[in-house]
């Protein structure tokens, strides 16, 4: 078997960044100025020659384009795809593949920038059937209607949409499943950005607002990422500020994993954890008895590790 003329294309290699902060007890995601109308992700190129680090230069550029420097940073996935274009070309030679790195940053200061164009936007506004703290969102009926249709006899479909979405009784709605969901819904055909790159008229109802390029769909990794470290390592307290009371530090695992935590069981886990400890001051701002103030107490000294928040839900 001989292998077919290699491309002269070229790669162009980009750095996305998915910045999220708490603004209101929602979870909000920094977006950038671009050509485009939709919403971008903060995205820049990479030079291999100027650039010692891919990290180093995404700090940079998220500056540069925002205004807002990144604090905690992690790398997300490297997406390829064929055919996606970034609102910012990445410099390269002409028709050459696009591939983004994209990375998770966390933030306790999710304030506008001065001077800049870059606008917070709540996270869930992208993925209105991802929010879960009032019970099953209205939406989902008729969208699950819509994707049952779609799948039709095909059994691997239907799995999917069962699966995913959580609609026979013994299902369980999994929060950290944010991608997969997206994806379903834009093989579908029932979000905006699936009906932009077929060339296709928009579907007459495409829930949650789109974004440029494929950046919704980097958004959904990395809020992905984030529901599930929730679990297993404390990235709560990297959203939070130094003093919070308890009450706060539900009510932001909340505006993260899009679902109703069961008060008393979500404390006594919080408790057994040793992840917070009480600073002996008061909050004076709860419009009701004063709550007392903890501040997160850090990985354990033994093994430099530390656990995750429970998520025990309201049923």
């Amino acid at each position: 078997m001989t292998a077919g003329p290699p491309s002269d294309g070229g790669v162009r290699i980009g750095l996305s960044a998915v910045v999220i902060g708490l603004r209101d007890a929602r979870a909000a995601v920094l977006t950038a100025p671009g050509d485009s109308p939709e919403a971008a992700l903060p995205f820049g190129p990479f030079d291999p020659v100027r650039d010692r680090t891919f990290e180093r230069a995404l700090r940079d550029f998220v500056t540069a384009q925002t205004g807002f420097r990144p604090g905690f940073v992690e790398q997300l996935y490297t997406f390829g795809d064929a055919g996606r274009a970034s609102p910012r070309a990445t410099p390269g030679p002409s028709g050459a593949r696009e591939v983004s790195v994209g990375y998770l940053a966390l933030t306790v200061d999710a304030v506008d920038p001065p001077g800049a164009e870059a606008r917070w936007a709540p996270v869930l506004d992208f993925f209105p059937w991802e929010d879960h703290r009032r019970g099953r969102p209205a939406l989902l009926a008729p969208l699950i209607e819509r994707l049952e249709r779609w799948a039709g006899t095909d059994d691997r479909r239907r799995l999917r949409v069962q699966t995913l979405f959580a609609t026979t009784p013994d299902a369980r709605w999994s929060e950290s499943r944010v991608l997969e969901r997206y994806e379903l819904l834009y093989e579908a055909g029932l979000v905006a950005e699936a009906a932009r790159d077929r060339d296709q008229a928009p579907p007459a109802v495409a829930p949650g607002r789109a974004m440029a390029s494929d950046h919704r769909r980097i958004l959904a990794t990395g809020l992905g990422r984030l529901r599930s470290k929730l679990r297993y390592r404390p990235v709560l307290f990297d959203l939070t500020p130094s003093t919070f009371t308890l009450s706060q530090l539900q009510a932001a695992a909340e505006a993260v994993a899009g679902i109703a935590l069961h008060k008393q069981n979500f404390r006594r886990g919080v408790e057994r954890t040793g992840l917070v400890a009480p600073t002996g001051g008061f909050s004076t701002g709860t419009g009701g008895r004063p709550a007392a103030l903890f501040r997160a107490t850090g990985v354990d000294p033994a093994d430099g590790q530390a656990p995750g928040l429970p998520l025990p839900i309201q049923r």
